[in-house]
């Protein structure tokens, strides 16, 4: 909620001002955290493993790899809600920024396994482990600098600024891998996979002069303004507040259906399916065009009715499009590949540009960065990071896709099931206050009626009269 001491044309111009902010942020950081997982499908099994592993083995690693950068996600999400909690959102987004840059780049001028042998897989890991805690921090905060800067009522909408950061970030990653695609191989293999990663250094420092003027959100200055901080947020949340992390973990694996199609399918097209390297790109290229395209449309369709129905309409399509998407990829024709991509692509990504602002919602606003840190990055743990290599582990076993198939569609049943919970405890319409921020809103009026009575007395008597507290 914006503070009403500011006029109209005011609050909009700061709430534009945080999303471009968010936007641009979030996809300098995505880009960094995709281009690992689109260079762990092509190349990182063959350099940085043995090459005497079994056939499918070195990408099952290097996917387990990917996975390092899941598991410390919540990491950062404590870490960081932590700090955006007690010191601000805007801080931390410095922070890690600062750090996803500084991994991204290392990775690219690791040693390969021929030059150090094992040092270099640990040495991926390490690095990737930093993206993770990055990546972990800045979700969050990114989500809260657009959402609570967002005019009244248009925090769902807002929060989409984010959102887009994730696309945005990922096509840009497939565009940089594409255009190196041509190379080839082994001057792929030897220096041509590291370009995307070092470029992330000018990125890095358009990002950090951008968020280095942002404005911290009137509701977290009215935390700190109003002593509100929570010593140790984690704690608050987990003891009055499991259940909506809970839930909103369980809203979130159909938001990490993009591991399936981005990563490994990625690999699974182009290693057992015969595309050649560049088309597939390609056809992924195409499907994260959708998507940032329709994204938004989640946040408006959620904002415009009863929030359950637009679940509905937005979820239950993938139950059948995203497993309807393995198989047109195995036909082998790149036309019907696409279109089934682009198909599967809408319903997810309409979902993932909506959840964001949706779970904002759920929790009150001096724990609102930990437990939205901490219900994202629980699910990225659980879900996330294992999506590519469950499937490949489904895929090496079975031989098959079809048990691949299936769980991509149980990840939109168990999405739209808990989302729908957890809707039940917050609100069904965007355009009123959820549960948490009635609440919050509640306890500011009661202390400015306590202020203002204080305030009349100390008037009568001669005093001068202290301010209000604003929202």
């Amino acid at each position: 909620m914006s503070s009403p001491t500011r006029s109209s044309e005011e609050i909009n111009a700061k709430a534009r001002r945080a999303g471009i902010a968010s936007f641009i942020g979030t996809t300098i950081e995505w880009y960094d955290f995709y281009i690992y997982g689109t260079a762990a499908a092509l190349v990182f099994g063959d350099i940085f493993f043995s090459d005497t592993l079994p056939n499918g083995v070195g990408t099952l690693l290097a996917f387990i790899t990917l996975w390092a950068g899941f598991l410390a996600r919540p990491i950062g999400g404590i870490i960081f809600g932590h700090l955006g909690d007690r010191i601000g959102r805007k801080n931390t987004l410095v922070i890690t920024l600062m750090m996803m840059g500084v991994a991204t780049v290392g990775i690219g001028l690791l040693p390969t396994y021929a030059q150090v042998g094992i040092w270099a897989p640990i040495g991926l890991v390490t690095l990737r482990v930093i993206q993770g805690v990055a990546v972990g921090g800045e979700w969050g905060g990114a989500v809260l600098i657009a959402s609570e800067n967002a005019p009244k009522g248009k925090s769902i909408l807002y929060s989409a600024f984010a959102q887009q950061g994730s696309p945005a970030g990922n096509l840009l990653a497939t565009i940089a891998f594409f255009l190196l695609s041509s190379m080839p191989t082994p001057s792929f293999l030897l220096y041509g996979w590291r370009i995307p990663f070092i470029i992330s250094a000018v990125l890095v420092i358009l990002g950090m002069i951008i968020r280095l003027k942002l404005e911290e959100s009137d509701e977290m200055k009215a935390v700190l303004a109003r002593k509100k901080v929570v010593k140790l947020p984690l704690a608050e949340v987990l003891r009055k507040h499991w259940v909506l992390v809970l839930l909103g973990a369980g809203a979130l694996p159909l938001a990490q259906v993009t591991y399936f199609k981005n990563t490994f399918a990625l690999s699974w097209a182009t290693k057992e399916l015969g595309y050649d390297r560049g088309t597939f790109l390609a056809a992924i290229a195409i499907a994260l065009v959708v998507q940032f395209i329709v994204q938004p449309f989640g946040a408006v369709l959620v904002s415009k009715i009863d929030m359950r129905k637009a679940m509905c309409l937005m979820v239950i399509p993938e139950f059948v499009l995203m497993p309807a998407m393995f198989f047109a990829i195995r036909t082998g024709n790149f036309t019907i590949a696409v279109v089934a991509m682009c198909l599967a692509t809408i319903p997810h990504s309409m979902f993932y540009g909506a959840i964001a602002g949706v779970l904002a919602r759920a929790f009150p606003a001096n724990i609102r960065y930990t437990g939205l840190s901490t219900a994202y990055q629980l699910c990225s743990l659980v879900v996330g990071g294992g999506t590519p290599v469950l499937a490949q582990w489904m895929l090496n076993t079975s031989g098959n896709i079809v048990g691949v198939a299936i769980v991509s569609g149980l990840y939109a049943l168990v999405s739209l099931i808990c989302t729908l919970l957890l809707l039940r405890r917050t609100g069904y319409n965007a355009g009123e206050l959820s549960t948490a921020e009635q609440a919050d809103y509640d306890e500011l009026e009661l202390e400015n009626s306590v202020a203002d009575t204080a305030n009349s007395s100390k008037s009568e008597a001669g005093e001068i009269p202290s301010g209000r507290a604003t929202v």
